[in-house]
């Protein structure tokens, strides 16, 4: 079992007045959580040494959520980065998508990673070897630079190979902190890279931010109909849950060599890629991001790729994804200074 470098909370952080049921064994396996309407009610409680200590818990409003309205009420824009199946380039997406924003010095942007089992933001973004610090005023997220700050489960582990090996629950209760604990201060941009699928964390994070508003979802697929299967059902997920689905980025969208800067195709698109899957769904397609190789390798070192190879196609594939999501959130384009970069 690992144990969590968990920073200590200052008795100036507000804390949630409700404590938790003492549980006398493990949550098993889809357990609903010991504080759900549905404790000790569903099939997965049966024969659960908890079941009693559940069904009879206090029940109500979690005490939590004024505390994360709270928190939230400085974040201008909360952004959901999805995607239906793993390998599609999500979370390389994201630190791309977050150096994007910040190309910008006046643009202050977040990320917060709440893929638990598999947090690789922090990688990405050259920042995997630092840690947490805890003030009066809460959690400091890591800065990769004066306007881009990080938050990862990945700064808590003692060695940063331990797996991370917990049921739903845990998972909600980390995620949470993330929200309720960390001095997020002014932003414009919170950008949230969640897990592939549609699980726990999801349902977590959009019952958390309902109150505090969502802009909205990107969901990130490749060409191939093999992924756009799964982001059917992540669209499916968006639309049951409550949640605006901002467009489609097809990414790995052709390959682009670094030496001519050639483009070629790699994964086809046997059924019209994510722009048909836009068309069909009635959803907005918010560009492309090729295959450049030296995208895995800025990731891999920690690096921008927009300070590395700002003469990439990528780059210019992001700035049109960030008008796009700029429209759909009706911001004008220049805020951000994508004219500026283009024109450069």
């Amino acid at each position: 079992m690992v144990t969590l470098k968990i920073p200590v909370a200052s008795e100036d952080v507000p804390q949630a007045p409700r404590a938790a049921p003492k549980l006398v064994a493990p949550e098993p396996e889809h357990c609903p959580g010991p504080e759900s309407q549905q404790a000790g009610k569903m099939d997965a409680c049966a024969g659960c040494p908890n079941q009693q200590i559940c069904a009879t818990a206090p029940k109500g409003p979690d005490p939590d959520i004024p505390l994360i309205q709270a928190r939230m009420a400085t974040v201008e824009h909360k952004i959901l980065i999805l995607s239906g199946k793993g390998g599609v380039g999500k979370s390389t997406f994201t630190s791309m998508l977050a150096y994007a924003f910040a190309q910008s010095p006046a643009t202050q942007v977040g990320v917060c990673d709440i893929d638990i089992c598999g947090p690789s933001i922090p990688r990405m973004m050259g920042v995997e070897n630092e840690s947490i610090h805890s003030s009066s005023s809460g959690w400091s997220p890591v800065y990769v630079a004066d306007n881009l700050g990080v938050m990862s489960i990945q700064f808590m582990l003692p060695n940063q190979d331990d797996a991370i090996i917990w049921r739903g629950p845990k998972k909600n209760g980390l995620i949470k902190q993330f929200l309720k604990d960390v001095e997020w201060g002014d932003l414009d941009f919170l950008l949230i890279d969640t897990p592939p699928g549609t699980s726990d964390e999801h349902l977590s994070i959009n019952s958390y931010l309902k109150g505090s508003g969502v802009d909205g979802a990107v969901v990130v697929t490749t060409p191939q109909e093999v992924s756009l299967l799964d982001v059917r059902k992540e669209i499916d997920f968006c639309r049951k849950a409550g949640i605006k689905v901002l467009g489609i980025v097809e990414n790995m969208s052709g390959f682009v060599c670094p030496n001519c800067e050639g483009e070629s195709q790699i994964f086809h698109a046997t059924t019209g890629g994510g722009r048909a899957l836009a068309t069909e769904m009635g959803i907005p397609f918010l560009g492309t991001v090729p295959l450049d190789p030296r995208i895995g390798i800025a990731c891999d070192y920690g690096e921008s790729f927009f300070d590395a190879y700002p003469e990439s196609p990528a780059c210019e594939g992001l700035m049109n994804i960030i008008r796009g999501l700029r429209g759909q959130m009706g911001l004008p384009p220049s805020q951000d200074g994508v004219e500026e970069m283009d024109e450069s």
